[in-house]
């Protein structure tokens, strides 16, 4: 049985988990991920999901403010080993909530175009495609994504 935690970014899980993610995005991208670090720094965050299987943390995903009504997710990773049990879907339901309940209408995010598994997830979930916004435009590794909230 999963377990999902409402931490913020100093949780020590999440670090790790992040640092997991960026190898994974590493071995993916190659040399071309190095212009995305600048967009993935967590100092602060205090909206942080940390996935437990087992009391193991195995996931993580979190959400920033992108606009007044608008929350941006972020740094989502479920561990190689722990894919297809549905975790990252339920973890994205779980950061949805939670920006629902801050009181956010809507959310943006980015994947690349080698997230296979992010794209499909992205899709089931409601999000519809979108053009590149913010840091991300003129990136064309990057996609970006929207969903109204409800």
């Amino acid at each position: 049985m999963a377990e999902f935690v409402r931490t913020t970014s100093e949780n020590t899980d999440f670090r790790n988990l992040i640092h997991a993610l960026d190898e994974d995005l590493y071995l993916r991208n190659g040399e071309a991920q190095l212009q995305y670090r600048q967009y993935n720094q967590v100092d602060l965050i205090d909206h942080v999901v940390v996935v437990y299987f087992e009391e193991k943390p195995v996931g993580c995903g979190c959400y920033k403010r992108f606009d007044d009504k608008t929350v941006e997710m972020k740094r989502m990773f479920v561990l190689a080993e722990m894919r297809g049990k549905q975790l990252a879907a339920q973890m994205l339901q779980e950061l949805e909530k939670w920006a629902v309940e801050e009181g956010n209408t809507a959310a943006v995010l980015e994947t690349g175009y080698r997230q296979v598994e992010a794209i499909r997830l992205y899709t089931i979930a409601g999000y519809s495609l979108i053009a590149n916004y913010g840091q991300y435009i003129g990136m064309k590794e990057s996609i970006c994504y929207r969903k109204e909230l409800r």
